[in-house]
């Protein structure tokens, strides 16, 4: 018995409901209906242009017709008509009721109940089309939200303090005063998790940027007084891996209490956000410690024995703290790393140290060289212990040389309005020394205008910084000591008319108990990570190719002793930003390279 026309109507609109959950719905009901109706069917905007089409449609006379009619139809004012098109094909006309702006037009149809048809899969279609549209938007306002604390991250490694604080005020949330820099590395496709996680722990006060560079990092700027109560925080609802230690803050990994707060007390930090006018470089210059320096460095981080950079609640003699006015104890809190390799296991963190707001590109170094310990850690987090201070190298004659070296480029006047000045030039090279080719990322250019920029600044300085380690570590130095706070009251302090070289900074007692500081975790390692591995690595040139061949091994044996390397220093070697500048500079101090 053939179906009657409401059975027929039915399975239509059954047949739209069901197209209307899938993803692309839009797209999925014109092709539907294009079959069903034997015309084409599209979307159309008032002004004639096509919005949407069925999958693989792209014929001109169908736009052009459906173009045709829609502005005939406004000319007479109707919500919809069946008018007729080009070469005898009529076209069907309905307005859709969320957007009376946009219409649904099939082109020659076959099916003779078309405008019933029509009728019924505008409605549906408009809603989809509604969702679909407000996904659009969403992801354009996640976009530029994105780019814009993107951009606040950028002002921050550069110096600019005070114009990241007035974006961020506005976007919110506000800067904190004294932050932790966090570099999570996990799976691209959880950075969103894993974003949205340290958004509720931190109760909304972290700043949160996707590494531009690296789509594999999360940078969280958070406060230190940061972590959910033990047994109160989502991780015991909603992370079944926790199991008990989630509850009771216990790591049996290494017998430590996290609800003690055992780890390192760093003391009190400025608050004001307040930065010198020189600015730095997000991998070059960082503004070491003069005397307003707000932390100090926390003990080395221990491979296998890591304990948490930012448990809080809990006083130094490690018990309970009351809470205020007396009462039962406050519940200990579990740190925010603990939380984040709980919650993806397959991530690795990266904590630094308690420093001032404008010590933030000091601190991304910190983070990045405890995630390169923390990859090989049974815990997969780490601390920084370190000290990223280099200003102990030189005195006035050494910001003399800084400045000298880097003369030629500061007072390099572009021959076009379009080409890259002084600072824009200082700050590609100060990318290009952390992220390598990565910098194009960082700098938002094309790799060939990044090759070109680093051709022409080996051109005005005069040193083959694109291929000599030792052209790079000196200038890698020589930025770090510019851009230094204190460089100018030094520089005027220098006796004029002196020249000062790198071997004269270098060859300072303070150089060299700088020096003999920074190659001891590796003389204490043994001779598989010691110093030949790190020494004959440097000789060339950081490759590590040629490094394996000199050494006679292969080329996964070097990268597993260096890997070996990065746990006794607690530094980044393999990973930008790297320590092998400080390596170099520490091993030519000592006359042992």
């Amino acid at each position: 018995m053939p179906a009657s026309s409401s059975d027929l109507r039915a399975d239509d609109i059954l047949a739209l409901a069901r197209l209307s959950t899938r993803p692309r719905a839009v797209r999925a009901m014109l092709g539907w209906l294009t079959r069903r109706t034997g015309g084409p069917a599209v979307l159309v905007r008032d002004t004639g242009r096509v919005l949407a089409g069925p999958e693989g449609e792209r014929d001109p006379a169908v736009a052009r017709a459906a173009a045709d009619a829609v502005a005939e139809l406004r000319r007479r004012g109707a919500p919809s008509a069946v008018l007729g098109g080009a070469e005898g094909r009529p076209v069907h006309l309905i307005a859709l009721d969320t957007d009376p702006r946009t219409y649904l037009a099939v082109v020659g149809p076959d099916d003779p109940h078309c405008g019933t048809l029509l009728a019924d899969a505008a409605r549906t279609l408009a809603l989809c089309w509604r969702l679909e549209q407000a996904e659009r938007a969403r992801r354009r306002i996640e976009s530029a939200e994105g780019h814009s604390r993107e951009a606040v991250l950028h002002l921050l490694m550069v110096g600019s303090v005070p114009a990241a604080q007035r974006i961020a005020g506005a976007l919110r949330p506000a800067l904190p005063g004294v932050i932790q820099v966090y570099v999570i590395e996990c799976p691209q496709p959880r950075r969103r998790e894993i974003a949205r996680r340290i958004d509720r722990e931190a109760g909304g006060g972290a700043w949160i940027v996707p590494c531009p560079v690296r789509p594999n990092h999360v940078i969280a700027l958070v406060p230190p007084e940061t972590g959910p109560p033990c047994g109160t925080g989502p991780a015991d609802a909603t992370d079944p891996a926790a199991g008990t230690e989630a509850s009771t803050g216990t790591d049996t990994s290494n017998g430590t209490d996290a609800s003690t707060g055992t780890g390192p007390a760093p003391t009190t930090a400025p608050t004001d956000g307040t930065h010198p006018a020189a600015e730095t470089h997000p991998a070059t210059g960082t503004h070491p410690a003069d005397g307003t320096a707000p932390a100090t460095p926390a003990t080395p981080a221990t491979v296998g024995a890591v304990d948490a950079p930012a448990t809080v609640g809990a006083p130094a003699d490690g018990t309970t703290p009351a809470a205020v006015g007396g009462g039962p104890p406050r519940p200990p809190r579990v740190s925010l790393d603990r939380l984040i390799v709980r919650l993806v296991p397959e991530s690795r963190v990266g904590v630094s140290e308690r420093v001032a707001l404008r010590d933030t590109p000091t601190a991304y170094e910190q983070a990045i060289h405890a995630l390169a310990v923390a990859r090989n850690a049974p815990e997969r987090r780490a601390a920084f212990g370190g000290d990223l201070d280099v200003t102990v190298l030189a005195g006035p004659a050494g910001y003399r040389w800084a400045s000298e070296l880097l003369a030629p480029c500061l007072r390099y006047a572009p021959a076009r309005r379009a080409d890259p000045g002084p600072q824009e030039l200082l700050g590609t090279l100060g990318s290009w020394l952390s992220f390598g080719g990565a910098a194009s990322r960082h700098l938002k250019i094309h790799r060939n205008t990044l090759a070109a920029r680093v051709r022409h600044l080996d051109e005005l300085l005069g040193v083959p910084v694109s291929r000599s380690l030792a052209a790079q570590s000196a200038a890698w130095l020589a930025l770090r000591l510019y851009t230094a706070p204190q460089a100018a009251a030094a520089l005027a302090q220098a006796p004029p008319g002196q020249t000062a070289t790198l071997e004269a900074v270098l060859g300072t007692p303070a150089a060299g108990t700088w020096a003999r500081a920074q190659l001891r975790p590796l003389e204490q390692a043994g001779p598989a990570t010691g110093l030949e591995t790190v020494r004959t690595w440097l000789r060339a040139d950081a490759r590590l190719p040629a490094a394996a061949a000199a050494l006679g091994i292969s080329l996964p044996g070097a990268r597993k002793r260096l890997t070996r390397a990065e746990d006794a220093l607690g530094r980044s070697l393999l990973t930008a930003p790297s320590a092998k500048y400080e390596l170099w500079l520490a091993m030519r101090a000592l006359g042992s390279l």
